[in-house]
């Protein structure tokens, strides 16, 4: 499923003391199938960015297309627009609320009325999607450590079978482990089920491990659009917009100044360890 915003603006409280422009005439594309990590520094529009993407709320200029349709052109449609464009929210283990794993997992398929078999699929292909074996399902999520508890919680929003998935801060607050566990759910949801993916995050090397293309919101505008190799060496332009590039290519930028033949596009820590490792062999031979 493709997205098609064209002309997107929003006013928040417009007319009034408080009236703020959001978002200021956006126009993207996005494709079936891509990854795209969004950033921006906190204001820059990206919230309310992925808010408009499932209808949550109207523009005020603009629309929203998906697969070349306007969303708010029926409004009875939206509960169907809600359940292709699958939202997670920042901590959305705060969402969790039934007694069991599975019961909260099952809880978006049941409300869409779908027969019991249908939900019992979609529920373990979705809990197993994410990592969560058999061992937990019938625990209560409130007992699962707090990268299990976003696991589960984005299991629930998975097990609707959404067309597109947006991530909004996924690994916020966890520890090492926790993150590790959420991204590579992430990375394997995007392989094995081939479906859209937009992640949110303030982290440049959760972007630059998983995005094959990257946005860049700033005062609500779309700033940049690229592959993380085309925006992350625009280092002093991202700074000034408050933002940085992956701590590992200031590192490799430190060694360049040092007078090491090495290259300026290293984002993450597994380019760094086969560019070293190439680069101590040679000075071996």
């Amino acid at each position: 499923m493709s997205i098609t915003i064209n002309h997107l603006t929003h006013i928040y409280n417009p007319g009034t003391a408080f009236e703020k422009k959001a978002l200021d005439d956006v126009n993207l594309q996005i494709e079936t199938g891509e990854f795209i990590g969004l950033i921006g520094h906190t204001g820059s529009g990206k919230s309310t960015l992925i808010q408009h993407l499932n209808g949550l709320i109207l523009p005020t200029q603009g629309e929203i297309l998906l697969d070349g349709e306007n969303i708010h052109k029926d409004k009875m449609r939206l509960k169907e627009v809600r359940r292709r464009v699958g939202l997670a929210f920042q901590y959305p283990e705060y969402q969790l609320f039934e007694m069991t794993v599975y019961r909260d997992v099952a809880f978006g398929p049941t409300n869409m009325k779908l027969p019991a078999d249908q939900i019992h699929e979609n529920v373990i292909s979705a809990l197993q999607t994410v990592g969560l074996g058999e061992e937990v399902y019938e625990q209560s999520p409130f007992e699962l450590s707090g990268g299990q508890k976003r696991r589960a919680a984005i299991a629930g929003v998975l097990a609707m079978n959404p067309e597109i998935l947006i991530l909004d801060e996924p690994t916020a607050g966890l520890d090492p482990k926790g993150r590790d566990e959420i991204l590579d759910a992430i990375q394997n949801l995007h392989e094995k089920r081939k479906i859209t993916v937009i992640l949110v995050s303030h982290s440049m090397e959760d972007v630059a491990r998983l995005a094959e293309r990257i946005i860049v919101m700033h005062r609500g505008k779309v700033a940049m659009t690229g592959t993380p190799k085309e925006i992350f060496p625009r280092v002093e332009e991202l700074e000034q917009m408050g933002l940085a590039a992956p701590q590992i290519s200031y590192v490799f930028h430190q060694l360049q100044e040092r007078g090491y033949d090495l290259p300026a596009d290293v984002f993450t820590t597994e380019e760094a360890k086969e560019v070293l490792l190439q680069f101590l062999k040679q000075v071996k031979k």
